[in-house]
């Protein structure tokens, strides 16, 4: 199976604290998160063996992608493992203190590409796409966090 990493940061003007806050509250992602709902399905959302399911896509259209906390540092990370049929592997939520009222979040993820040779083919081309949702999604992470401080 391979294997690939991708991982994608923004620079905040807020607190760690408060981006922590934002990244952790799951269920409010999807104010951030670009055509994604994500929800608790087990546990309270806020530590190691809570599960959570995020979906999608747009319509009928979607891939519903289950997690397992695995790590939990608050404010600085947490550590799911992806447990879906067809997301899987880990990812990482870190923020990093970067001074006074200023953080910086990056969301890093080491996916196991399924289908074979032909995740492995397709990946260039998927690649690219998914970074620049990562990256879009981000900016309105960080425009969030910015507006609460």
């Amino acid at each position: 199976m391979a294997t690939r990493d991708i991982t994608v940061g923004v620079d905040i003007d807020a607190p760690a604290d408060v981006v922590w806050k934002a990244v952790t509250d799951w269920e409010g992602q999807s104010e951030w998160m670009l055509g994604t709902g994500v929800r608790v399905t087990k546990g309270d959302g806020v530590g190691v063996g809570s599960e959570l399911a995020a979906t999608t896509g747009v319509g009928p259209l979607g891939v519903t992608d289950t997690m397992r906390i695995v790590g939990w540092d608050p404010p600085h990370r947490a550590t799911v493992v992806h447990t879906g049929s067809v997301v899987r592997g880990s990812g990482t939520f870190t923020v990093i203190e970067l001074g006074p009222g200023r953080s910086r979040f990056e969301w890093g993820e080491r996916l196991d590409l399924p289908l074979g040779v032909l995740g492995a083919v397709g990946w260039p081309v998927v690649a690219p796409v998914f970074r620049l949702g990562l990256v879009y999604s981000l900016r309105k992470l960080a425009a969030r966090c910015e507006a609460e401080r």
